[in-house]
This record gives C-alpha cells, sequence and structure tokens, in this order.
C-alpha cells in the first residue's frame, strides 16, 4: 500500500547501506520534506544530495513507476517541480511535463513495519497499541494530548466559523446554534443544529421577555406543536391541554409576522432516549436560558472562570414541565434544572471553543480559556476508561478531549501511520 511506503519514506525507515538511483548514482536524503495532505506531490521541500549535486523541491511516492503515468503527473505543471521518485517497484523511467526525466529510488518497506502494520489495522482490540502504551515516556504522552487537544479545538473553530458565515457574522445567533447542537447531546445533535438556523435570534429579541412566547416559538419552529407529532393515544387530550393550545395560537401569530417555516417533526429521534432527555425538555431549558438573558455572548465574555459560566447556566422550565416529558405525556413532578455533569460538558463542547474563536476574532486573550479544561474533570466513559486501563489517564476535560479525538480522527479511520502512539509501535525494538 501506498500510505505506508509513504510513511518509510517520511520517518526515514531505509536501508543501512549506500542508496543509489535507479540508474546508479548515489544518492543522500538531507531532509524528506514536509507530508503534504492536499493535492499535490505527496512531500513538499526535500532536500536530496545525487551524486554531486544538491536538489530542494518535491518527492512523489509510488507502488510502481507506472503509476506516475496512471495518475497523468506527467501531464501536471505541479509536478515539474519533483526532484525525486520513490517507488517500491521501478518498472519504467518517467519524466515531467517538460520531458526532463525524474531520478527515482527503489525502496522497500521493512518486512517488520508492514506486520506491525497489519496487526494495527486488523485488530479488533482498542487501542491497538495497547502493548506498547505504558512502555512510552510521560512526557511524550503528554505532548501528544496538547497536540490533540490543539486539533480538536481547532475543529472545533472551523465548524463554529462554517457557522458564522451562514449567519452573516452574528456571534450571538452562532453561540445559540453551538450551545444547541450540544443540547442533542450526540442523538439529537443534528436536528438542533438545524432547528436553530431555522429562524434568527434577532427575530424574537422583542419577545424576549415573555416566556410563554419564546417556548411558543421555539417548540413551533421544532415542528413539535403539529399534532401528528404527539404520539397516540394522547392527541385527543391535547383539546383540554391549555398550555398547548396557548402555544400553538401564539406560533401561528409568530409564524406569520415573521414568516417562518418549522423543520419536520421527524427530524427529532426519541426512540432510546430517556424522558429528561427529550427534545421537549431541552428546548424548553433553551428557551428559560434564552428568556433570562443567558445566551448572551458578551456576558459570557465576562466571565473569569468555570464556575461563574455553571452560574450562568442555570437553566430551568416553565412549571409545565415539570410535571411533563412531552405533550400530554405526564411524569412524576421533578425539577428540571441542568445537572454539574450536564453544564459541564456544555462547557467543555460549546462555551470554551465558542468563546476561543471570539477572542482570537477580537484579538483578545484566549490561552486563559483554554485553561479553563484544567479546571473541569475528564469525561467519564467506556472510551476513556479503555485509555485508562492501558496507562494512558486524563487528568483534566482537556485530556478526555485529546483521547476522543485521537479515537475518532486515528483509531476509528485506521490512520495509525500518523499517530505518534502508532509510530512507537511500529518503530519500536524488534
Amino acid at each position: 500500500m501506498e500510505d505506508i511506503l509513504q510513511y518509510v519514506w517520511r520517518h526515514r525507515l531505509l536501508p543501512l547501506k549506500p542508496l543509489r538511483t535507479t540508474q546508479g548514482t548515489p544518492l543522500e536524503v538531507i531532509d524528506a520534506g514536509v507530508h503534504n495532505p492536499n493535492a499535490g506531490p505527496d512531500f513538499l521541500n526535500a532536500k536530496v544530495k545525487i551524486g554531486c549535486t544538491i536538489w530542494v523541491g518535491h518527492v512523489e511516492v509510488h507502488l510502481r513507476s507506472s503509476d506516475w503515468y496512471t495518475h497523468k503527473h506527467d501531464a501536471d505543471p505541479a509536478f515539474n517541480l519533483v526532484v525525486l521518485h520513490v517507488v517500491q517497484t521501478a518498472d519504467r523511467p518517467v519524466c515531467n511535463q517538460l520531458k526532463e526525466d525524474i531520478p527515482q529510488l527503489v525502496v522497500q518497506v521493512p518486512p517488520y513495519i508492514q506486520e506491525r502494520y497489519d496487526v494495527l489495522r486488523q485488530s479488533a482490540d482498542y487501542p491497538r497499541c495497547h502493548s506498547v502504551l505504558p512502555d512510552i515516556a510521560p512526557i511524550k504522552v503528554h505532548a501528544w494530548m496538547n497536540a490533540l487537544m490543539a486539533e480538536r479545538i481547532a475543529q472545533k473553530e472551523e465548524r463554529i466559523q462554517s457557522c458564522l458565515r451562514r449567519l452573516n457574522g452574528d456571534w450571538n445567533d452562532g453561540l445559540f446554534v453551538a450551545l444547541a447542537r450540544n443540547f442533542g447531546f450526540g442523538l439529537n445533535g443534528d436536528a438542533f443544529e438545524e432547528w436553530a438556523l431555522s429562524f434568527s435570534l434577532r427575530a424574537v429579541d422583542k419577545h424576549r421577555d415573555n416566556l410563554m412566547q419564546v417556548e411558543a416559538l421555539f417548540f413551533g419552529q421544532a415542528g413539535l406543536l403539529d399534532e401528528r407529532a404527539v404520539p397516540e393515544p394522547v392527541p385527543p387530550l391535547l383539546a383540554q391541554d391549555r398550555y398547548y393550545q396557548t402555544l400553538r395560537k401564539e406560533y401561528a401569530y409568530l409564524s406569520q409576522k415573521f414568516q417562518l417555516h418549522p423543520i419536520s417533526f421527524h427530524k427529532w429521534r426519541l426512540l432510546r432516549t430517556r424522558p429528561h432527555n427529550f427534545p421537549h425538555i431541552r428546548i424548553a431549558q433553551l428557551a428559560w436560558l434564552y428568556h433570562q438573558h443567558t445566551i448572551d455572548l458578551s456576558r459570557l465574555d465576562e466571565c473569569r472562570n468555570v464556575r461563574q459560566v455553571r452560574e450562568m447556566l442555570q437553566a430551568d422550565t416553565s412549571s409545565y414541565w415539570k410535571g411533563h416529558y412531552g405533550f400530554g405525556l405526564y411524569t412524576a413532578e421533578m425539577h428540571r434544572n441542568l445537572m454539574p455533569a450536564t453544564k459541564d460538558l456544555l462547557v467543555i463542547n460549546t462555551v470554551i471553543p465558542v468563546l476561543v474563536a471570539y477572542r482570537k476574532h477580537r484579538l483578545g486573550d484566549w490561552e486563559s480559556i483554554l485553561a479553563w479544561y484544567e479546571q473541569l474533570k475528564p469525561e467519564s466513559n467506556r472510551m476513556i476508561r479503555l485509555w485508562a486501563a492501558c496507562g494512558v489517564v486524563p487528568q483534566h476535560a482537556g485530556d478526555s478531549q485529546a483521547l476522543i479525538q485521537l479515537k475518532s480522527n486515528y483509531c476509528d479511520r485506521k490512520r495509525c501511520l500518523h499517530c505518534r502512539f502508532g509510530y512507537y509501535y511500529m518503530c519500536k525494538e524488534r
């Protein structure tokens, strides 16, 4: 596979003997170059000495020389600066668009590297590299975790920026969309995001002080005021449900006033969802937070620590939802405040990424916001416990975010060749 050959070149796992091109010319690798994940040559700005001449340019890697022509590099000007073609099998000479011959180097993948790569890809264990984790120096583990956390926060920033482009740069609307998505807690995340994007908070601002009207607009836009969204045999009972009928009446007025169109109620997933996590309860809590002016970026930006953010996230609901988990669906009377663990998840996944992006936009101090991760306990789930059993124990929320990033972007996608733990496994002493 081409990726394993690229790995050998990138980490210079080359034979311990003098290298020569296919023409017999002595070759020395001074710098393997920078791996290019985008279109173009595989490695940029490499430096090699061929004969008596030092060449600076790009390196392309293929299993066979003929792949150069299969991929039409001979007609692509982006490959005119390639100074070396690294292959496993040299089956023909190659040249660039300018008809200049490209020197070639034959490299074989060391058998032990291929064997370990196959083990990593085929193993059903998780994590696949568990056997080497206890032997990795803590400082190296710490460095990789920091890099993964930075990578994760960067991905979240990109998602926020993408959302802002759809919202004409309105940061408060962007905060609301990010918060709503995370109120879905995975299962209903996409539905919550679509719902939050279906209307502008600027349209609702004039009605912000009236909780009933806010709830009417929120539930109406979610499609949950549609009688078809209520499971049988509840609908006949809703004729006597004054709260439900009032919301329907208010939404009919507000939707006409602001020319709103609800999302489909079919978007919401209720199966295998606990009642306290039903979208109805979460929407009621979001309505409360908006009504209380908590969903306000300037107020969040004034917070100096996690404790102050938690205090802002004191969500409740109107009295109806203390005894219901859906329209016409009764439950024992209970408080609907956000649990401490839920607040911390919202801080981790919403507040910190949004504030970091916002302060970078304003050229402010964003490093102090990243430090909030250290004030939060690591998340607890089966994946985190598996890493802990192998000796990688998260100390705070930043570490658990790093491990989530490691699983989703590397382990699940079998990108062991791009992981530092994978490198230690592949290159450990035999």
